[in-house]
């Protein structure tokens, strides 16, 4: 038996990296998964590897229109989603005094604006019960310099978890956020030279990048009543990065 069961999950940003391991995590514990992506290539590609009970839906987190699409196809197929993962996100590195308005706009438009229209758009499909979480940055737990942006525009996700459990809670909803830290994806191959990764790595206590199927794997714990009793907690995972 596993521990998503019969469980109807929605994972955005779902078709590559961290995100990707868990949607296979979660069909191989018993769910039905809707992935949210950009890129049509990436997307059928992870239905390929993740094989059965998937349903990929081209379109962007940050496009309201894209979202609607998304929740559409899941009423008509599912009727309900009990996990959301909202976990589309992006960054782009400028320091102070470099930072210019269309920078700001492209991320807090799928990193803060995307997040919260997933989480609104989906409340009519949510169960009583559900479980919702946000991947965070630790960015927004240490001054990187030049991520101010994005620090910024993940730093929202653990005060809306706070406020809006409290809105939730006579539907017993619970709202959580992941945050990973230094992760080998693809994503971070195209984000950082071998200069930047090892200087990452000498930040990690094992000196070594954390791999998507560890994020997975905590991501399966929010998801599943493994979990029931974790509710507003911003949960870091990052081999110990920020403590030290």
């Amino acid at each position: 038996m596993g521990k998503l069961d019969g469980k109807v999950a929605v994972i955005t940003g779902g078709s590559t990296g961290m995100a990707l391991a868990g949607a296979q995590l979660f069909v191989e514990e018993g769910a039905y998964v809707y992935l949210l992506g950009r890129r049509q290539e990436a997307l059928d590609e992870a239905v390929k590897v993740i094989g059965r009970n998937v349903t990929a839906v081209r379109g962007d987190a940050a496009e309201l229109a894209d979202l609607d699409r998304l929740y559409e196809t899941v009423k008509k197929e599912k009727g309900s989603i009990d996990v959301l993962w909202a976990s589309a996100g992006m960054g782009e590195q400028a320091e102070l005094g470099e930072i210019t308005e269309e920078q700001f706009d492209r991320t807090f438009s799928l990193n803060a604006r995307g997040t919260l229209f997933t989480v609104q758009k989906a409340l009519p499909l949510l169960n009583d019960g559900a479980s919702i979480f946000m991947t965070g940055s630790t960015a927004s737990l240490r001054g990187y310099p030049g991520w101010s942006v994005y620090a910024g525009s993940k730093a929202v996700q653990q005060a809306w978890a706070r406020v809006w459990l409290n809105e939730l809670k006579d539907r017993r909803i619970r709202v959580n956020v992941l945050t990973p830290g230094q992760v080998a994806t693809a994503k971070q191959e195209e984000l950082f030279d071998e200069a930047t990764k090892k200087a990452f790595e000498s930040l990690i206590p094992r000196a070594e990048m954390g791999r998507p199927e560890e994020i997975a794997t905590v991501a399966l714990f929010l998801a599943s009543d493994d979990s029931s009793y974790v509710n507003g907690l911003e949960l870091t995972t990052d081999g110990g990065t920020t403590v030290i």
